[in-house]
């Protein structure tokens, strides 16, 4: 039985501990005395050595007595800053932050919903299936955690990723790819003041380009935006070279080519134009997520959710998240919504109500 009180006092306890990117050390040594206690056999992979963190995955399993092979339940330990000296505060059936931080409940509200789920069973001494848990470091920003955990490490058939804002009831069986790329347009310095005709503006040719892209909301499927933009010495000198970051997504791979082309060709152009050169490099961050409608672990969701009273609705999105991962690596994975709202930022705010539902969740998931 998911008890609110304990679920509350323990989400407001990890949001508490400071998480950033690479720096998921604290919370995880904090997690896995949690897991333990549990009775749970728990490892750290060496992710944090190869991405500098000061922690690694954490994987941990619990064995069970009901049959067939093991279910993977996952979120990440990391926060988008500003995230240090979290203070939440509880009030009319809402956690929030004080307002000059972010909450964390992205991704925290995950990792509380599946400790909930576990205690309880543990409390009740409930049947359950095998059981994985991966709680990853490093996941804003690329799913970088995820990409670096072994796969070997892992026997589960399929999974469940905690971390969507959809409110309780989404399963998100469909996510883009994403392509970043980071473009180094040359210009040629020349005073400002003096003699500027004898330079090449680098911004100049880059906003030439720019306002030839498609960005933002393409299609149904694509989108593109630039993010940042940098370069300059001064004022007084012509820009000789500004780089560029951006990205593509789609759900279809030929659109998602086709964008990534069309970014690229448009500085080429415009560099062309103005008898200049553009370096460009494109990384794929994670591939699509293509779930189908009728997989064990989307029947598996639809079960539990029915056994919750909740009504379940087959969902896609724009973001990415670890189930992309885990699913190229072989074990299908959705994601599953559990209602934080505003996040990545300092108005992000999640319901009791849905944390208690989410918990119930995955507590049926387990158990069945």
């Amino acid at each position: 039985m998911i008890n609110e009180t304990r679920l509350v006092d323990a989400f407001m306890s990890y949001v508490r501990i400071s998480s950033p990117s690479c720096y998921e050390g604290e919370f995880a040594a904090f997690l896995i005395s949690k897991l333990e206690a549990l009775g749970l056999t728990v490892e750290m992979d060496d992710a944090g050595r190869l991405l500098q963190s000061n922690s690694g995955n954490i994987i941990a399993k619990l064995k069970g007595t009901l049959k067939g092979k093991p279910i993977l339940f996952s979120a990440h330990m990391d926060t988008v800053n500003p995230g240090h000296d979290i203070d939440p505060i509880c009030s009319e059936g809402f956690i929030h932050s004080s307002g000059l931080t972010i909450l964390g409940a992205d991704d925290k509200a995950g990792i509380a919903c599946i400790i909930e789920a576990l205690t309880s069973i543990r409390e009740t001494k409930s049947a359950h299936r095998d059981l994985e848990i991966v709680f990853t470091i490093f996941e804003e920003g690329g799913l970088n955690g995820a990409k670096n955990l072994s796969p070997q490490k892992l026997e589960a058939d399929y999974g469940y990723v905690l971390d969507s804002s959809t409110p309780p009831g989404h399963i998100i069986t469909k996510g883009p790819s994403q392509n970043k790329l980071e473009v180094t347009v040359q210009g040629l310095a020349a005073h400002a003041g003096v003699a500027p005709e004898k330079g090449i503006s680098a911004i100049g040719v880059a906003s030439e380009a720019i306002s030839r892209m498609n960005l933002l909301r393409i299609d149904e499927d694509t989108t593109a935006n630039i993010g940042i933009i940098s370069g300059g010495v001064a004022t007084n000198i012509v820009m000789p070279e500004v780089t560029i970051i951006a990205e593509a997504r789609s759900l279809d791979p030929e659109k998602l080519l086709y964008q990534t082309r069309h970014m690229i060709a448009c500085f080429e152009e415009a560099a062309k134009a103005h008898e200049t050169t553009v370096k460009s490099e494109v990384q794929t961050l994670y591939p699509v997520l293509d779930i189908e409608d009728d997989a064990p672990v989307v029947k598996h969701a639809l079960e539990a959710f029915n056994a919750c009273n909740l009504t379940a609705m087959l969902a896609k999105t724009g973001g990415g998240s670890d189930a992309h991962i885990f699913s190229a690596n072989g074990i299908p994975t959705v994601n599953l919504g559990i209602g934080v709202k505003k996040a990545h930022t300092v108005n992000e705010h999640i319901a009791i109500s849905d944390m208690v539902t989410m918990s119930n969740v995955a507590l049926a998931l387990m158990t069945r």
